[in-house]
């Protein structure tokens, strides 16, 4: 990593990553090698538990690649920032109230419960103090909007102290709307989250699925992008190896 992650989101500059769905430290380490920014780490949908999670953060570690991970809910923020994640995906944050709860869970000056002797404080290497201070400068607490009931509190959940980012499911968020996703809803209610996110001068990530769909977000106001995942890499690597070989 060239700077911490924390500190590329919140500047803003552009940041590439994709989503980990694969339980092998494997696919982190190829994506290191190719010069992604960062990765998801997905526990929420994808079988991993906390010793694949912990392999593969160590993993992106050895390849200078910022490891995120999506976790399955806020209870589990202590645990992979012990591992060394460099920050946290939260699915449903539906109020203020939910997100300044996952800012406090993933800061000591919140109420981070201490352990210095883990990987994130270098296994009680440094000071406790300085572990205390240094986590709570570099991990990073990006909030998931994927539900329509968050359309309306946009604005307060943006304004939270100590918020990172936050990233638009827009998959979830049209399912969670229903028929008011349809004719254009979904694209306008993404537009508005955008625009709130950059009046708060909040960053804003999307998934996005081609060069043109990420130039259309990033106009909009996106500044970090991920695309695809480890097994959708796969699947569209074998697809082409297949039909290159016997169609």
């Amino acid at each position: 990593m060239r700077a911490g992650f924390r500190a590329r989101l919140r500047a803003p500059e552009p940041v590439m990553g994709t989503f980990l769905k694969i339980p092998s430290t494997q696919p982190a380490e190829i994506l290191g090698s190719l010069g992604f920014d960062f990765v998801v780490i997905d526990e929420e949908h994808a079988p991993l538990n906390p010793e694949t999670t912990d392999a593969i953060l160590l993993a992106c570690r050895a390849h200078r690649m910022a490891g995120l991970v999506r976790v399955r809910q806020p209870g589990d923020i202590l645990r992979v920032l012990d591992s060394g994640a460099d920050g946290v995906l939260v699915p449903h944050v539906t109020s203020a109230t939910v997100a300044r709860k996952i800012v406090a869970l993933a800061r000591y000056a919140g109420g981070r419960g201490l352990s210095p002797t883990t990987r994130a404080g270098a296994f009680g290497g440094v000071p406790v103090a300085d572990h205390m201070a240094a986590q709570d400068a570099r991990s990073a607490v990006i909030a998931m909007i994927e539900d329509a009931e968050a359309l309306d509190r946009i604005d307060e959940i943006v304004a939270t102290e100590g918020l990172d980012a936050i990233f638009i499911g827009r998959a979830d968020l049209g399912a969670s709307m229903g028929a008011a996703a349809e004719d254009g809803g979904l694209d306008r209610a993404v537009a508005d989250l955008l625009r709130a996110a950059t009046s708060a001068a909040l960053p804003a990530l999307v998934l996005a699925n081609g060069r043109i769909d990420a130039t259309a977000m990033r106009d909009l106001g996106a500044t970090g992008f991920l695309t695809g995942s480890d097994q959708g890499f796969l699947r569209t690597a074998a697809t082409a190896a297949r039909t290159r070989l016997f169609e």
